[in-house]
């Protein structure tokens, strides 16, 4: 039998694209790290004083007294940082000549702010061979919100998702997740790796304005057709759901789990697992708009019955009648559960500081090979020589980027 010939390594999908990132806390830094799991040369250009979630606990901190953060490493994996101050005129001409050199360029500055320095897109696009120039704010770089802050909270906040977030009796509730800054990041993102090709083709150089208002009101498709199709706000159901029943969180004997019966088959099935034949023909739940109409008697009904065993006990028989069901999982819970373990998804990632840590990896799979995790979170500047050597931009002869 004749061996088979080694597999070449599959060139991954951005391999060949170049990225600078002005990124800092979440939205710029996730964007720029889902390019680099793709496959992207990412340059994180950052200030002498580093991303400020650098600073962000936990910290690890080892025998030398040598610190890093773990919320940063958990979104600056794969990528080369470069530390410069924009206010030095050398620093400046490096970073534009990393941008010269770059096909993506992704930035979460306040509007206005780069362009002081002659960094914004009308300024680096001049000339450029083809960029595409992603710019994440708050509200947009136009209209009359333009200058304002945002961060997470504040745009759940004024997206309307906080309105709808929590239960009737309690206060509005952020989501646990900075839903605002990953939504964001990933419009940014898929946006910027369609525009691409075309721009590479044409050397016509593209911004891209992603508010991150703009993309929390666009994920809110259901809420917002809601509004427009009754006239009235979506309000705040707790875990139940406006056109769906049963679909919450019920209580077991020792914990919360939730169900989704979403549909005549489920429904029945679920009535039949808890022995309850006459709520199929209960005229407050007949069909799905009854049960939605009466939801609180029902989950106080299901609640009754759930009660008597414990939630592992009902997952499993929900599980074979292929009625969908989870426990309510704390983090600890489902990173220590076999099947994500056994998936790939948790991997070891080396960090500069101390040990490697276990981290969440690009999450889809293409069947060719492991998911990119080849460059451990950066030090502050630990690539200054080493980026401009490699994408040819020129430096002062005895000077590096500070």
């Amino acid at each position: 039998m004749i061996a088979a010939e080694p597999r070449e390594p599959e060139r991954r999908p951005l391999a060949g694209v170049r990225a600078v990132e002005m990124g800092h806390v979440a939205a710029g830094p996730f964007a720029g790290m889902l390019l680099a799991d793709l496959g992207a040369d990412v340059v994180k250009v950052e200030p002498p004083t580093g991303d400020m979630m650098r600073g962000w606990a936990p910290i690890v901190t080892d025998e030398t007294g040598e610190s890093f953060s773990h919320n940063f490493a958990s979104l600056n994996r794969n990528k080369r940082s470069v530390a410069a101050d924009f206010k030095d005129p050398d620093d400046l001409r490096k970073v534009k000549g990393l941008i010269e050199a770059a096909d993506i360029v992704v930035e979460n500055y306040r509007p206005g702010v780069l362009g002081r320095f002659g960094l914004d897109y009308e300024q680096v696009s001049e000339g450029h061979r083809g960029l595409v120039y992603a710019s994440i704010s708050g509200f947009g770089q136009t209209g009359p919100y333009r200058n304002l802050g945002a961060f997470d909270v504040v745009t759940q906040a004024m997206s309307g998702m906080m309105s709808v977030t929590g239960t009737e009796e309690g206060e509005p509730v952020k989501a646990g997740v900075p839903i605002a800054d990953f939504a964001t990041g990933l419009y940014a993102v898929l946006t910027a790796v369609a525009y691409l090709p075309s721009v590479r083709e044409t050397g016509r150089s593209i911004h891209l304005d992603t508010p991150m208002l703009d993309c929390m009101l666009a994920i809110s498709a259901l809420q917002t057709s809601e509004y427009w199709g009754s006239g009235k706000s979506p309000e705040m159901l707790g875990t139940r759901h406006p056109r769906n029943a049963p679909y919450q969180m019920f209580k077991a004997r020792d914990r919360e789990l939730a169900i989704a019966a979403g549909n005549e088959k489920l429904w029945i099935a679920l009535c039949e697992l808890l022995e309850l034949p006459d709520l199929p023909t209960d005229p407050r739940f007949v069909s799905q708009p009854d049960r939605v109409a009466n939801q609180v008697e029902l989950e106080s009904l299901l609640n009754a019955r759930l009660a008597e065993k414990d939630a592992d006990v009902w997952v499993a028989m929900l599980r074979e009648r292929g009625i969908p069901v989870s426990p309510l999982n704390t983090f600890a819970d489902i990173l220590n559960d076999p099947a994500v373990v056994d998936s790939g998804l948790i991997r070891e990632m080396a960090m500069p500081v101390a040990r490697s840590v276990s981290t969440t990896v690009y999450p889809v799979r293409d069947g060719r090979g492991e998911p990119r995790l080849d460059l451990a979170p950066p030090r502050l500047g630990e690539h200054n020589d080493e980026v401009t050597e490699d994408w040819g931009v020129d430096v002062p002869a005895d000077q590096g980027v500070a």
